[in-house]
């Protein structure tokens, strides 16, 4: 043991206290404080000896020395104060560097003999004394002469000493035998007690524990590195609480159903709980009896006591703003009671026998406790606590919680730091008060800032926010207001404009606040200007930017689009030039029924991929046995509409020899094909060309399809993504350019056109694009033509009858009368200019009013009013035209085709029906029957030549109006409107072509269809001599229409439709090649549909088309759900046709009648 000792001692440095024996102790102690007495005298004596040697020296120095040599002397003198001097230091360090330590607390509570250690270390020679102190002569247990000593201590060795009682080894012993007692279950201490007390113990296996050898390195005092292996049990892991009862899985899915009964259990829980666990229901309505919340009127105090200083002579921190309700009676006694009733803090019982280990705090405070105070009424007032003695230091455990504030004031930016309050502040707080001195002086230069007269200090609160910023940045404003106890008015004070300038160095703060103030403006004005000059150029950059790439993506555009026109008109030569081939060999046809009108106008068609899919019927193009046909649909077909297409194309063969049981499959001939990019735009409204241009699927499919064959493309609209499509298939179109087309389809290109071809014209102008023009050229019309009483006026570019308003102008000129008798006055002369200037005169003053007060558009839902109308019509430009005067009227269409090698003819033509307003199409009989042939064939050639010369081709329809000349009574006939695009009619035509067989005369615009071969047989079978039959009827008209809508029709679906239809007769007669046929437009919705009835007269005709709506309506419609429809206004409009062919009939007979 001595030789660990001495090795640990020579590791460490460090000299090791031992435990003597009580003699040994004694006489340790005894001969300590001997030694503290000679280090006092010894002090004194060296104390003596350099006041004699200073002596010495001064007489030395004045002269009295002799004869001795002074310098031998000095050197003498100066080396035995050098080395008194450094002896002083040493014994002086030995004993201002001793620490002593106390006595255990628990030492006065043990039996007389018990010894005391007490242990001195020098700090600088790192040596140790001891000193023991006896209280008895009776040895204690071994137990109870441990104490605590300090860390890599090592036990006394055994001295040979004699003590009365039991033996170490016997002591050992008796504790051996109580550790068996108390832990009987050890294996360890079963043979103990078996040995000692005859006691056998059974044994019980036990499950052993799986633990964890964990290895700890721990660092003793002297930096030894000791390797520690402890045994840690695994952490049993699991919940430790019963789980609680939840909803049931049935009442979760079920809500209806009964909740369970809560148990008690569940109701201690509370009631949120029960919430949460979904047993009382989220929509419940509780109540709480008795309520947790009760309400009481809260006291109102007088505003005026406000302002009364309160007296508070004991206040926590917290209680800093509030207002006590105290009797002003007895506040003065209060205070007094609590100033004489504190209570004197007692002193520590060990206090007076350590009162020379008493730190230097300690001491302060005992002196600034002894110190006189000066007490004044204000400080009476707010603190008037007295000092007390400190408590002797203890743990943090065991200390008293602070309960009392320290409160002081800062007057006029100096803080009264003799002030008795400030005083037992820094006394309490000597331990930080250097971060606390920080904090006051940012305090005090606060207050001095702001010129504040006086603050009072929350002192706990300032050390708190000491510590806080420490080390730290320097506290705000508002930090240090937080401290402030009085903070309302230091904040008014402080808020005042201008406050902060009142202090000792105002003017200069001012006038370094100005000067800053003065350069952020001017910094910041740069700023912003630089700001937004960087803007300003970023912007300018971004925009050259994209300018530079938008002119080069229109460049790209535009290059590409002159390619593709190049490659358009190279193929169209090549095209007219093998068309005679072409037309006699096999051929696949590429139907495009798209729309390519202006962006504008699409966004205002409503359902825009139905209204393009009116002319399915072009799939009819197959009765051509040369010809294969692939339809581009613009919508998704549904499988319903698919097959129905499938039967009726397969009733070909039975249509051709009258056997309803010849029929054929001709799936193979067509083909129905669908855009891909229909579901990547569904909102867009593009017309079905661009579609197709962004569905590469779709163009590879089209491609595979017409792979080595001849192709070409039939489009509707032309536009010109048509031509990026053609060049994508390399086909060729039968359409003009699109340039072109849209040119000559405005309604001042068709003026153009048909005044080229020299055909009669109504009255008009066009080319109209401003309301001067408008009113000059309104005013000279009606001037020239005063029978003429509607005007309309056309926009340029519109579609379908849209874009046109009227105003009867004749009926609101106050000068009609007057201009009447005019133009007879004058006679065959009206028609010059001379003649007419004065009417002129009066009609061009009246006419802006009427025009503004009588002008209505036709489509209110489009174009609400003549402003809204006008303004369009003066930004695209229109045309003025004349309504014909008469009030029998009737409209035609002719479609035409130019081949492309020049040849054209009349494909079909036909009488309009006029259902919502009486400008556009909704239906046409066929063939037309209002006027004669020959002399609707000149016009149609002519225009056909006109168009020929401008490099049209392909098909496109011309309307034309015939009415009877009031005046001649003769019937007129004006070309009204040209429409460069395959039509609806021509559509519906195809398909009636296909379901009869029937062969338009182009001469005589008769449709006959061929007689079948049984019919034939029949009649040579007849006898001679019995009369001839009559021939059949092989002529048929046609009445059709795609503009059948019906909401009422959503409901039902086509199978049950065509039920409907076959139990009311309408259905088509193959043998005889009549009836009806319905062609399916809106696959999902189903509120659109087309129809065609074919009859052997066009009486006939009318009136089944009419039945058939009548009855549609009457089947799908109920008296409180009719639906929106255009069936009735179309039965109105087919009857006054019927009524007038019904008469035209009739005239003949009578004309017979009369001759004969």
């Amino acid at each position: 043991m001595a030789e660990k000792r001495a090795l640990f001692e020579r590791r460490s440095s460090v000299s090791l206290p031992t435990l003597l024996p009580y003699n040994t102790l004694q006489t340790h102690n005894m001969k300590k404080k001997n030694s503290v007495c000679k280090d006092l005298d010894y002090s004194q004596v060296v104390k003596e000896v350099q006041d004699d040697i200073r002596q010495l020296r001064e007489k030395i120095n004045h002269g009295d020395g002799g004869s001795i040599n002074i310098k031998d002397l000095e050197n003498a003198l100066a080396k035995t104060e050098e080395g008194l001097q450094m002896k002083t230091e040493q014994v002086i360090n030995h004993y201002n560097n001793k620490v002593q330590t106390l006595p255990t607390a628990l030492s006065t509570r043990f039996d007389p003999g018990m010894v005391a250690m007490e242990q001195t270390w020098d700090l600088k020679t790192k040596a140790r004394s001891e000193m023991k102190r006896v209280q008895g002569q009776q040895y204690l247990a071994r137990e109870k002469l441990r104490q605590p000593q300090p860390p890599g201590s090592l036990l006394p060795k055994r001295q040979q000493v004699q003590v009365s009682g039991p033996s170490p080894g016997q002591q050992t012993k008796h504790m051996l035998t109580l550790r068996a007692v108390l832990n009987p279950m050890h294996g360890q201490n079963r043979q103990s007690l078996n040995d000692n007390f005859g006691i056998q113990l059974p044994l019980i296996p036990q499950r052993v524990e799986n633990k964890r050898r964990v290895k700890l390195i721990q660092k003793d005092n002297s930096g030894v590195v000791i390797k520690v292996t402890s045994n840690i049990p695994r952490p049993i892991i699991g919940t430790t609480v019963e789980p609680l009862a939840v909803l049931p899985r049935a009442n979760r899915t079920d809500p209806q159903i009964a909740p369970p009964p809560i148990s008690e259990d569940d109701a201690r829980k509370g009631i949120l709980s029960l919430l949460e666990r979904g047993l009382i229901p989220p929509a419940a309505e509780l109540t709480l009896d008795p309520s947790p919340v009760r309400h009481k009127t809260a006291p109102l105090h007088d505003p005026t006591v406000k302002t009364k200083p309160t007296a508070q002579p004991e206040m926590s921190h917290t209680l800093a703003g509030v207002k006590l309700d105290i009797s002003s009676t007895t506040k003065k006694a209060e205070i007094d009671d609590n100033v004489t009733k504190i209570p004197i803090v007692p002193p520590h019982p060990l206090s007076a026998h350590s009162t020379e280990t008493r730190t230097p705090s300690a001491k302060t405070r005992a002196t600034s406790a002894s110190m006189p105070q000066i007490k004044t009424p204000a400080t009476l007032k707010t603190y008037d606590l007295p000092l007390q003695p400190m408590p002797p230091p203890t743990t943090p455990a065991s200390g008293d919680i602070k309960h009392l504030t320290h409160r002081f004031a800062i007057q006029n930016g100096k803080i009264r730091d003799t002030s008795a309050e400030f005083l037992s502040f820094k006394q309490h707080y000597c331990l930080t008060w250097g971060s606390i001195v920080s904090m006051i002086k940012h305090l005090e230069k606060m207050t001095q800032e702001f010129s504040v007269p006086i603050a009072f200090i929350n002192g706990d609160k300032l050390a708190d926010l000491s510590l806080e910023f420490e080390l730290e940045r320097a506290p705000s404003v508002d930090d240090l207001l937080t401290v402030i106890v009085n903070r309302e008015d230091v904040e008014v004070l402080m808020n005042r404009p201008g406050r902060r300038y009142k202090g000792p160095n105002g003017k200069n703060v001012a006038a370094t606040r100005i000067q800053s103030s003065w350069r952020m403006y001017r910094d910041r004005s740069e700023y912003l200007e630089y700001r937004k000059k960087k803007w300003a150029a970023g912007v300018i950059a971004i925009s050259w930017i994209m300018n530079i790439k938008m002119s080069q993506v229109k460049q790209k555009l535009k290059q590409s689009r002159e390619d593709q026109l190049e490659a358009f008109r190279r193929r169209a030569k090549k095209f007219a030039m093998s068309w005679d081939r072409i037309k006699q060999s096999k051929r696949v046809i590429i139907h495009v029924s798209s729309l390519g009108l202006s962006q504008n106008i699409r966004d205002t068609i409503h359902e825009f991929g139905i209204r393009q899919n009116t002319q399915m019927a072009r799939i009819c193009d197959i009765r051509d046995p040369n010809v294969d046909v692939i339809f581009i649909s613009p919508v998704p077909l549904s499988e319903e509409t698919l097959q129905y297409y499938s039967k009726l194309l397969g009733l070909k063969a039975a249509i051709d020899s009258g056997n309803v049981e010849d029929q054929c499959v001709m799936s193979e001939r067509y083909r129905i094909i669908t855009p891909d990019a229909i579901k990547s735009f569904p909102t867009h409204r593009m017309c079905l060309s661009t579609l197709l241009k962004y569905s590469p699927r779709t163009i590879k499919r089209i491609k595979h399809l017409i792979k080595g064959r001849e192709a070409y493309m039939v489009s509707g609209v032309p536009h010109n993504d048509d031509l990026a499509v053609a060049d994508e298939l390399d086909v060729p179109i039968l359409s003009p350019e699109p340039e072109v087309a849209h040119l000559y389809s405005t309604k001042s290109g068709c003026k153009r056109i048909f005044a080229s071809a020299n055909v009669d014209l109504p009255p008009s102008e066009y080319d109209v694009y401003s309301l001067g023009q408008l009113h000059e050229c309104l005013a000279q019309l009606v001037t020239e033509n005063l029978m003429v009483k509607r005007w309309l006026f056309k926009l340029d570019d519109e579609f379908d009858g849209r874009g046109i308003a009227f105003c009867d102008v004749t009926e609101h000129l106050q000068c009609y009368s007057w201009a009447l008798k005019e133009s007879r006055r004058y006679g065959e002369k009206w028609s010059k200019k001379w003649a007419q200037e004065a009417a002129y005169i009066k009609i061009h003053a009246e006419i802006a009013d009427v025009l503004h007060a009588n002008a209505k558009p036709v489509h209110t839902n489009i174009y609400a009013s003549w402003d809204t109308f006008l303004e369009a019509f003066l930004s695209q430009g229109g045309v003025i035209e004349a309504c014909p005067p008469s009030e029998s009227i009737t409209t035609l269409t002719v479609d035409m085709m130019i081949e492309p090698n020049g040849k054209y003819n009349i494909v079909s033509c036909g009488d309009q029906i006029h259902a919502e307003t009486p400008f556009s199409c909704w239906g046409v009989s066929v063939p037309q029957s209002s006027v004669e042939p020959d002399v609707l064939n000149v016009a149609c050639r002519k225009i056909a030549e006109a168009c020929k010369t401008r490099g049209i081709l392909g098909y496109f329809s011309v309307d034309f109006v015939t009415f009877i000349d009031p005046k001649t009574m003769e019937q007129r006939l004006w070309a009204l409107d040209l429409s460069l695009h395959y039509s609806d009619s021509l559509a519906m035509f195809q398909l009636m072509s296909y379901v009869s067989n029937g062969v338009l005369d182009p001469v005589k615009h008769v449709l006959n269809v061929p007689t079948n071969k049984q019919e034939k047989r029949q009649r040579r079978r007849r006898l001679a001599g019995q009369e001839e039959e009559q021939e059949p009827n092989t002529s048929r008209f046609g009445v059709m229409s795609t503009r059948l809508l019906h909401t009422n029709l959503a409901v039902v679906h086509y199978s049950v439709f065509f039920q409907m239809c076959r139990a009311h007769g309408i259905g088509y007669d193959i043998k005889e090649k009549q009836g009806t046929v319905f062609t399916l437009i809106d696959s999902f919705n189903r509120e659109r549909l087309g129809m065609i009835t074919i009859g052997d007269n066009l009486q006939g005709a009318l009136a089944t088309f009419a039945r058939n709506m009548s009855v549609i309506h009457q089947e799908i419609s109920a008296p409180n759900m009719q639906g929106e429809t255009n069936f009735k206004s179309a039965i109105e409009d087919v009857e006054g046709i019927l009524g007038t062919t019904i008469e035209n009939a009739d005239e003949p007979d009578e004309e017979t009648n009369d001759q004969s």
